[in-house]
């Protein structure tokens, strides 16, 4: 497979990159993103990108792909309604309406989240705003698409939030992580788990559009 990684400094998208890179299946890793990822590998090409809204000037470089791995996101704390909705829905829809466009063959991958309001009538501002996206994804004309919804989730292989209050609370319950996925495998699942996930989806399919914590654990 050759695929593509939205949101690849992220602390989802570092554990979806490192499996894509670990994969022998995978033959080609696109990463788009604002800053470079550090990483150094010879399957992996990086797009240095600002304008999240227009993909005209890249178009050529977007072609020829079989997935795609969106991991990019924000929090809603403390964010406006409107602010959120543009960083997530309209971004997201940008791109993929630009690869649905370029790709029509392509598995597209989103990472939404446990709670994701699908009716988008609910009170929770973050969650009807998920619904959206994942329904607008729905809609285009991709091969398939896929909504990933995580809850708690074990960074490894050196995967760290970008979110510094986030990043402290992992540093100091590290040692309970593997405790509670063993414990509890329908609440908690870690970035190696879900970036397997995603790789199998895209290549095999699932039964299911929207992937619940259970089912990103059971692949």
């Amino acid at each position: 497979m050759q695929v593509i990684i939205f949101g690849a400094t992220g602390m989802v998208g570092q554990g979806v990159l490192r499996e894509c890179l670990v994969d022998t299946g995978i033959a080609r890793v696109l990463v788009v993103g604002r800053s470079p990822t550090g990483v150094r590998n010879a399957k992996l090409t990086e797009i240095i990108h600002d304008n999240f809204l227009d993909y005209s000037t890249i178009e050529a470089q977007l072609t020829g792909f079989d997935a795609c791995f969106f991991c990019l996101g924000v929090s809603s704390i403390g964010m406006s309604e409107q602010r959120y909705r543009h960083l997530t829905c309209d971004l997201t829809l940008a791109a993929a309406t630009t690869l649905a466009r370029l790709n029509p063959q392509m598995v597209f991958t989103y990472v939404t989240g446990a709670g994701t309001d699908s009716t988008e009538q609910g009170s929770r501002m973050w969650a009807r705003i998920k619904g959206k996206t994942e329904n607008d994804l729905l809609k285009l004309p991709f091969r398939a698409a896929y909504m990933f919804r995580p809850g708690a989730i074990q960074p490894l292989h050196g995967a760290r939030s970008k979110t510094v209050w986030v990043q402290a609370v992992y540093s100091a319950t590290g040692p309970l992580w593997s405790v509670l996925r063993r414990l509890s495998p329908r609440l908690v699942t870690s970035t190696e788990q879900i970036g397997r996930a995603m790789i199998r989806v895209a290549r095999e399919g699932y039964p299911r559009k929207v992937l619940e914590m259970e089912d990103i654990n059971s692949l």
